[in-house]
């Protein structure tokens, strides 16, 4: 039997990646860039036209791009976050990404636990750019670079083409406002993992309160990951601290670290500080 050049491509690829290597980065890119064409994904890896097409094709029957003329979007592309989450974007990304970092520093290859909300989805992301550079010999040794356990879909969906992530998603019942996940179904399964941190959003923290979120099925879903957490790092912006809301998540003592923005004041910060809790400001 003759093997064409194309068919060679697809096994071994003409920059010599293996297929499955290809498709690593291939589905790398599309995390980042959303979007690919089969142009620039043949010129980039200097491999043919018709070899990226097929390469494409499989992806799309597998649900993990969408095919378009011409190239592919990321599955995720059509799972934006509801318009409620859309103030203080940049404090948030600048909290997400010091929280990302604190993460990577403390621990090697961990299993982070993320509820759902704004600023933990761009911890998601954070986590997923900042580990983009992990070796092929690191990952051969642990398998990936880190573990995310989510409540939330669009987490789920924003982590699921990184090839560095390994991404576990909770069952049960998804919440229209948040994509969160909740239920008994989800929160059996938070109590049978075991987590290195928890990154965690709410809609308050307070040194008598606690953690708060506005709904009681989130807060318990959430609250069977703290409990199976080892350190628990709260994210939210100032206007959150020393603020209370309608279901409490956990205590005060249960919370490890804070990472907010340089708008809270002395008077709302030193009470958690007092409580044993670690405040970083960004």
């Amino acid at each position: 039997m003759t093997t064409t050049h194309d068919e060679l491509a697809d096994n071994v690829g003409l920059a010599g990646l293996s297929k499955s290597v290809r498709w690593e980065r291939m589905l790398a890119l599309l995390a980042d860039r959303r979007r690919l064409s089969v142009t620039e994904v043949a010129d980039e890896f200097g491999i043919s036209e018709s070899t990226v097409r097929r390469d494409f094709d499989q992806m799309a029957a597998r649900q993990l791009a969408h095919r378009t003329h011409g190239g592919v979007v990321a599955a995720s592309v059509a799972y934006g976050l509801p318009r409620r989450y859309s103030k203080q974007v940049e404090d948030k990304q600048r909290i997400a990404a010091a929280a990302a970092a604190l993460v990577l520093e403390r621990y090697t290859a961990p299993v982070v636990g993320l509820n759902g909300g704004t600023t933990t989805t761009l911890v998601a992301k954070a986590l997923g750019e900042q580990t983009e550079e992990t070796s092929e010999d690191a990952l051969q040794q642990s398998g990936h670079a880190l573990t995310v356990v989510t409540s939330a879909l669009n987490i789920a969906t924003e982590l699921v083409l990184r090839p560095q992530v390994r991404t576990v998603c909770l069952g049960g019942t998804a919440r229209a406002q948040s994509y969160e996940l909740t239920g008994p179904a989800a929160i059996q399964m938070a109590r049978t993992l075991w987590l290195d941190v928890l990154v965690l959003g709410m809609l308050g923290i307070d040194a008598a309160a606690g953690l708060t979120c506005g709904d009681p099925d989130e807060a318990g879903v959430t609250t069977a990951l703290v409990e199976r957490s080892r350190s628990v790092v709260a994210v939210g912006t100032s206007d959150k601290v020393g603020t209370r809301s309608f279901a409490q998540i956990c205590e005060i003592s249960q919370v490890t670290t804070l990472v907010t923005d340089s708008g809270a004041t002395a008077d709302a910060l030193d009470p958690l500080r007092e409580a044993g809790v670690e405040v970083v400001v960004v």
